[in-house]
């Protein structure tokens, strides 16, 4: 059985779940939740990345919305405890999530990694 993430753990900006109701409400039926993932590699040591998933496993936290529920494993929630992900639309094509807070692992090229979010996420 998954676990129930709360607020603290990982936080979603409105502008963050708004993006994310409208995505989910253009995907295929059985898709089960937005899946939020670590990857070795990026300036900080770690990077991020969100798919959309049709498995919730029962090592995964969930945190529930109202139109989309947000999956992370438990290896990747070490890295995400504490961290706000937010959409950022510059209104000039160039829109994305963003990670903010992220805890310093190390490495140490630009924003990303610090205190004020950083654009190593996809």
């Amino acid at each position: 059985m998954s676990t129930a993430l709360t607020e603290s753990e990982v936080n979603l900006t409105e502008p963050a779940v708004a993006k994310m109701t409208e995505l989910f409400a253009q995907v295929e039926e059985g898709v089960r939740g937005v899946r939020v993932y670590a990857a070795p590699g990026g300036c900080s040591g770690v990077s991020f990345g969100m798919t959309f998933t049709d498995e919730i496993n029962a090592q995964d936290g969930v945190r529930d919305f109202d139109s989309f529920k947000l999956v992370v494993d438990d290896g990747t929630l070490d890295y995400l405890r504490g961290v706000e992900i937010d959409f950022v639309d510059q209104g000039d094509g160039n829109a994305t999530f963003v990670f903010n807070n992220l805890p310093s692992m190390g490495g140490g090229c630009g924003s990303c990694g610090s205190s004020n979010g950083g654009g190593c996420s996809s």
